[in-house]
């Protein structure tokens, strides 16, 4: 570089630090440059490298984080995420499906209003549920067979515990439906009673089918 190059880009560099923004602030510099160093920096090949470093390291650290964020991701947590909570109450099968004197009437209006709204149905009845061996503190208060109503709706199943009173609850996971409703064999049977006085009638046999989970067969007497 000639001293007649080097005296003008110096005297450009000056004028540069001199010139107020238009908040009457002077223009930012490099860092560790000032005006009287800029004929030094004024390199065309070193001002080149010097900013393709600083947009490297500002565009590539985010890329970079996101990058390893996905993966360390842990395999476990997202097959734990994946699981699903179902809430429960449960009673011997005499009291859910032939003593009980509103419970029929509350599961029907329930799928009425379902088929109304078009909504997916959430709840079902479980006859002797798998998912019993994990509570042992409930197995031991319960006659058999028992029945469950279960559901993915745990406010629903805290209103149906207070309605129904003498019955327990609880929740657990599953990964899947069919695992979540899985039953043991079981025959319900019920005595008919010699008279009934109570001013509706009966209870049919069989009223629970429609609630059963898809693909289950009904148990015959």
């Amino acid at each position: 570089m000639s001293v007649s190059t080097a005296l003008n880009l110096g005297y450009l560099g000056s004028s540069i630090a001199n010139v107020p923004t238009h908040n009457g602030q002077k223009p930012l510099l490099l860092h560790g440059a000032t005006s009287q160093s800029l004929p030094l920096l004024a390199s065309p090949n070193h001002l080149l490298k010097l900013g393709h470093t600083n947009c490297s390291w500002r565009t590539t650290t985010p890329v970079r984080t996101a990058v390893a964020a996905v993966q360390s991701s842990d395999p476990s947590e997202k097959q734990e995420s994946e699981l699903k909570k179902y809430h429960f109450v449960v009673a011997n099968a005499k009291f859910m499906l032939d003593e009980e004197e509103h419970f029929k009437e509350l599961l029907f209006e329930r799928l009425r209003l379902y088929g109304e709204r078009e909504k997916e149905q959430d709840f079902w009845l479980v006859i002797e549920p798998k998912f019993l061996d994990k509570f042992p503190a409930i197995t031991k208060r319960l006659k058999r067979p028992a029945v469950a109503l279960v559901s993915t709706n745990g406010p629903w199943i805290t209103f149906m515990k207070l309605r129904l009173d003498r019955v327990l609850q609880e929740s657990y996971e599953a990964d899947s439906l069919e695992e979540a409703l899985a039953s043991n064999p079981a025959n319900i049977e019920f005595e008919k009673p010699d008279k009934w006085s109570a001013p509706y009638p009966k209870y049919e046999y069989g009223w629970w089918e429609p609630f059963l989970p898809p693909g289950s067969k009904p148990a015959k007497v």
